[in-house]
C-alpha cells in the first residue's frame, strides 16, 4: 500500500476536501491554452520585490440574549474582528490594522453595548441562527479587509487571503485561496493538479457568475501527497486574458518563497509566513477575550454610564 501524509494539521480539517462537488459557476478553460493543450506552466519572470499581504481575524467574545418584551428572547453574539496588512520588501512591517467590535443580532430593539473597555455597535442580521450570525461576522470582516486594501499604495503586488469578493475594487489585488472546497476545473483537465511541480501553475481559466475572475492553481512547496501545497489564486476579470496570465506568472514566481514549514505553522505550506504573522498580530490587537467577556457580563447588570 502506498500512501502520503499531508503536512496540513488534521485539527484544521483538510486543505482540499476529499469529496468536493463541482462548482455550479460557468468556467472557460480555454482563455490561455485550449483544454487539450493544458500542462503545468513555468514562470520565467522576476519575483516581485515588494509584496503586501492582507488578512483578517474574528472572534466571538460572548453569546447574548436580547429580551425586551413579550416575545421570546432573541439570540445574538458580541464579536471582535480585525483586518490588516503586512508589507514584505526585505523586511516585514505591519502597515495597517483596523479593529471593530459589534453586536450581531436580528433583534429590532438592539442597541450599542458600552463596556468599560469599549463598545459593541449593532450589526443587524436577517436571521438569528448561529450560522446566520457567523456569516454576518465573516462579511463584516471582509468589508474591513476591503477598506485596508483600498488604502494601500505603492506596492507592486497585493495578496488578499481568501477570494476577492470585497477587494475587487482594489486595482491589481490577487485573491489567495489556501483550502479548496469545490472543483472549478472540469474532469478532462482536473488531473493536472496532481502533476504541477513546485513553482509552476496551471493555465488561467475564467470563472463566471456575479463576479468574474481569472483564476489558476499553483504548487507552493514539495508535496507531502499528490494534492499537497496546491493553492488557487484569482484576479478580477477587468483586463485581458494575456494581462491576467502575466500576473499569474509573477505571482507563481513570488509566492513559494513565503510558504511555511510544518514545524512552524500547522497549516503549512499553504498558510504563508507573512499571513501567519499578521494573524498573530491582529489577534493580539483584539485584546484579551476573557477581559471583554467579564466586561460584557458587568455591562449586562450595571450599564456603563
Amino acid at each position: 500500500m502506498r500512501f502520503a501524509v499531508e503536512t496540513w494539521a488534521p485539527e484544521y480539517g483538510a486543505p482540499m476536501e476529499p469529496e468536493m462537488e463541482a462548482s455550479d459557476v460557468a468556467v472557460d478553460i480555454g482563455v490561455e491554452l485550449p483544454g487539450d493543450a493544458w500542462r503545468p506552466l513555468e514562470s520565467d519572470v522576476t519575483p516581485a520585490a515588494d509584496v503586501v499581504f492582507v488578512d483578517g481575524v474574528r472572534r466571538i467574545d460572548a453569546n447574548v440574549w436580547i429580551d425586551d418584551g413579550p416575545e421570546p428572547p432573541i439570540y445574538g453574539v458580541c464579536a471582535a474582528y480585525a483586518a490588516g496588512a503586512v508589507r514584505c520588501n526585505g523586511r516585514a512591517d505591519i502597515v495597517s490594522a483596523l479593529v471593530e467590535r459589534s453586536l450581531f443580532t436580528s433583534a429590532r430593539t438592539a442597541a450599542i453595548i458600552e463596556t468599560r473597555h469599549g463598545g459593541y455597535g449593532v450589526v443587524p442580521t436577517v436571521g438569528s441562527a448561529p450560522e446566520d450570525l457567523w456569516i454576518a461576522i465573516q462579511k463584516r470582516m471582509g468589508i474591513l479587509e476591503g477598506r485596508v486594501s483600498a488604502a494601500l499604495e505603492g506596492s507592486s503586488m497585493v495578496i488578499v487571503d481568501g477570494p476577492l469578493s470585497h477587494h475587487q475594487q482594489v486595482d491589481g489585488a490577487v485573491g489567495y485561496v489556501k483550502s479548496q472546497h469545490v472543483h472549478h476545473l472540469p474532469p478532462e483537465v482536473r488531473g493536472i493538479l496532481r502533476e504541477i511541480p513546485v513553482g509552476r501553475r496551471t493555465p488561467i481559466f475564467l470563472v463566471g457568475g456575479a463576479r468574474q475572475v481569472f483564476s489558476w492553481y499553483l504548487r507552493l512547496a514539495a508535496p507531502g501527497g499528490p494534492m499537497s501545497g496546491v493553492v488557487r489564486c484569482e484576479v478580477a476579470a477587468v483586463g485581458t486574458a494575456a494581462e491576467a496570465a502575466s500576473v499569474a506568472s509573477r505571482v507563481t514566481a513570488t509566492l513559494p518563497r513565503f510558504s511555511s514549514d510544518e514545524h512552524k505553522d500547522p497549516r503549512a505550506p499553504q498558510n504563508l509566513y507573512p499571513i501567519g504573522g499578521l494573524e498573530r498580530e491582529l489577534r493580539h490587537r483584539l485584546g484579551d477575550q476573557m477581559l471583554m467577556y467579564r466586561a460584557l457580563r458587568r455591562a449586562a447588570v450595571t450599564p456603563v454610564p
